[in-house]
């Protein structure tokens, strides 16, 4: 399995250890072997491609011609993102019968132009939908905590998470509209990142809503995350600026992102405040009265709403039959929002923004948990009452990241063994750099993670 992290895996290619055509014909056996364990993690898998991919990896870097240190690394591209050849279905069965894309993805052709070895396409929710990460059309992978009840993997982006979390790669590509990389990202034990809006280019990415649609990665530490993210984003070389913990001044904010914690989740939050401040940072209350408004503010769907279903309102009125029914009816709740109430919208936003970037000028991040709950089991969702209740609450916290215009990341945060719960830190808009400096050292204190 691949449970390095992509350093290691670079260093090990550079020293001969391993070939970029070992780690994909493993990636490969991974994904063959464990087909029925996750549940449907890929939708398409491209062996031959891969392999003939890796082969001229492995031939370059023998020439001393390698484009990159991760030259070789296989990662995984969420349904979202054009391949070109491919047709990219976002999770739904409506797009089946699309041209197939031209080109790449700019995010996914930065990456493979690094070296990296593109695997398949890994399942999601529908047009990206969701925070639970169900699937209809084509099945729900299991979270990799407790596989024989069978949990929820988290969404949008819940194959890429599953083929991280399983070892089929060491980095997930995903997107983050409202919590699609790090909701699943904290359901299964990994790092996931939301990036600052507009760094990476969504070109040749589904969209779902612009005023909030990002692009991240999944893996299993802060460092990779950063890696990737450098590449993709082209701003910064992706070497983080080590922080200590010590002196690190963390805000809690005291309004929605604390209530009706589940007993998991709230122990190890507070276990990890504590480890923290024993380590010298800084934990300091926040009030922040303006969170307790955001339900109200998206009760009616919200700007998203809006912008989907001007995605998606030809297609829901040609085939809205053959849509995930949950997806279509959250989808239509934007056709009821008026041309003023969205300016209103709008409007609460910006405040809120200027708010939030005032109050956060004196810290280096806050923190919070990253969902309220734990990985419910699939079979909770039946019921379309109880899936509306568990979406909302998996997406509560982090899409407070999406509506204020920050960057944010989880960070796993649980005992080994126990369920995944995720701590997440959130920093305003183009503070991305830093924010990867103060999450590695936090993620030294509170993860769990060995590799």
């Amino acid at each position: 399995m691949l449970s390095l992290s992509v350093q290691q895996l670079a260093e090990d290619l550079a020293a001969g250890r391993t070939s970029a055509r070992a780690l994909v014909e493993t990636a490969l056996a991974n994904i063959a072997d464990q087909a029925g364990d996750g549940g449907p993690v890929f939708v398409q898998v491209d062996d031959e491609q891969a392999l003939a991919s890796a082969d001229y990896m492995d031939a370059l870097r023998k020439a001393g011609r390698a484009p990159s240190r991760f030259a070789g690394i296989p990662f995984s591209v969420k349904d979202l993102f054009d391949v070109a050849g491919q047709v990219t279905t976002a999770g739904s069965v409506v797009l089946k019968g699309a041209d197939p894309a031209k080109r790449d993805a700019v995010a996914i052709e930065r990456l493979k132009l690094a070296g990296f070895i593109a695997l398949g396409r890994t399942n999601m929710t529908e047009f990206a939908y969701s925070g639970v990460g169900l699937n209809p059309h084509y099945g729900t992978p299991k979270s990799i905590w407790d596989r024989d009840t069978g949990r929820i993997p988290g969404g949008s982006s819940s194959g890429a998470a599953v083929s991280v979390a399983d070892g089929t790669c060491v980095l997930g590509i995903g997107t983050d509209t409202g919590g699609s990389c790090r909701v699943p990202a904290a359901f299964n034990g990994l790092v996931g990142y939301k990036s600052s809006l507009g760094r990476v280019p969504v070109d040749g990415v589904f969209p779902l809503a612009a005023s909030f649609d990002t692009v991240g990665p999944l893996a299993r530490t802060v460092q990779c995350c950063a890696a990737s993210d450098a590449i993709m984003a082209r701003d910064w070389d992706g070497v983080i600026k080590p922080r200590s913990v010590s002196g690190l001044r963390l805000g809690v904010p005291l309004s929605l992102v604390l209530d009706d914690l589940d007993d998991d989740v709230a122990m190890v939050f507070g276990g990890a405040l504590t480890r923290l401040a024993c380590n010298g940072v800084e934990i300091i209350d926040v009030p922040f009265d303006d969170l307790a408004q955001l339900p109200g503010i998206n009760a009616g769907g919200g700007i998203g709403a809006v912008e989907a279903y001007g995605v998606h309102a030809q297609a829901l009125a040609d085939h809205g039959d053959i849509f995930d029914q949950r997806v279509r009816t959250r989808i239509l709740k934007g056709a009821g929002i008026s041309a003023y109430d969205l300016d209103q919208l709008k409007g609460k936003r910006a405040e809120m923004i200027v708010t939030t970037n005032r109050l956060m000028a004196d810290f280096d991040a806050f923190i919070m948990p990253t969902t309220p709950d734990i990985a419910a089991p699939i079979s909770d969702l039946d019921q379309d009452n109880d899936y509306g209740r568990i979406n909302l609450m998996a997406l509560r916290n982090t899409f407070v990241g999406n509506f204020l215009n920050c960057c944010a990341i989880s960070i796993p945060a649980h005992e080994q063994g126990d369920a995944p719960v995720g701590l997440m830190l959130m920093a305003p808009f183009l503070a991305d750099q830093a924010l990867f400096s103060v999450a590695e050292a936090v993620e030294t204190i509170v993860s769990p993670v060995t590799l």
